[in-house]
């Protein structure tokens, strides 16, 4: 298939040889969301977006992210006016609550989620997110080209086979998204590529750890390292994703 311009990122990414395609591609969106929500281009300046900042907030994850790329009068104007729109928020909220009376039982009836509004909406904010909002439109474009280089594609269908498999909660997404954009016949060879590549790539990355930890044993101090020497993030990265291991992401 004749590469598009929508199909490079991907391409690129599987070519990276990368423990994870889809984490690679993470990384690199995430940094150009920061660049664009602190960089140069001044943004958070923007009254269009800084309605969108004021709106959404940030998660803890990504204010710590924007706080070590080390804007400090971008992070400032980006609170200023979403403080304001909190408390707009939290001020609108507390007018309307009106305390019920709740019975000795029900205080200690064990729920599976907030019944308290106040605390519902408290939850709802410490989850959303400008930068997590604009990853998940652009991921969700990202698995759509996935799948259409996976049918279209014999080059790209054997780079994934003979390829380092993906991290599990990347691997758990193609899944879900491959239910809904194969059929049948497709969704079975599928599975039936992916899951011994999955199982391959898992034993490979068990025995890059274990081999590290041999390397620790005064008898083997002079044994040859082989690929175990990054073992701990390429492990940690296979199990949850991310990169462990890189530095803060800063302001160029």
């Amino acid at each position: 298939m004749k590469e598009q311009l929508y199909t490079i990122p991907l391409n690129d990414a599987v070519n990276a040889g990368d423990e994870c395609p889809f984490c690679f591609i993470e990384r690199n969106v995430e940094q150009d969301l920061l660049d664009f929500v602190l960089g140069s281009g001044s943004s958070y300046m923007e009254s269009d977006i800084r309605e969108q900042t004021d709106r959404a907030g940030f998660c803890r994850s990504h204010f710590k992210k924007m706080f070590d790329y080390g804007n400090t009068l971008g992070n400032a104007w980006i609170l200023k006016t979403h403080y304001r729109q909190m408390i707009r928020e939290m001020q609108s909220r507390f007018q309307d609550y009106k305390p019920g009376k709740t019975s000795l039982k029900d205080r200690l009836k064990k729920s599976s989620g907030r019944q308290n509004p106040i605390g519902v909406w408290a939850l709802e904010k410490e989850k959303s997110c400008y930068i997590c909002s604009q990853y998940a439109d652009t991921y969700e474009r990202y698995l759509d080209t996935f799948f259409v280089l996976y049918k279209k594609d014999e080059a790209f269908r054997d780079k994934i086979r003979n390829g380092k498999g993906f991290c599990l909660p990347h691997f758990g997404d193609l899944c879900e998204a491959a239910q809904a954009r194969l059929g049948d016949k497709e969704l079975a060879a599928f599975f039936d590529m992916m899951f011994p590549l999955m199982e391959k790539n898992m034993e490979r990355l068990s025995e890059d750890v274990s081999w590290m930890v041999e390397k620790f044993d005064y008898r083997n101090k002079d044994a040859d390292w082989k690929t175990s020497k990054d073992a701990i993030q390429r492990g940690m990265q296979k199990l949850k994703g991310g990169y462990p291991a890189d530095p803060p992401y800063q302001k160029s």
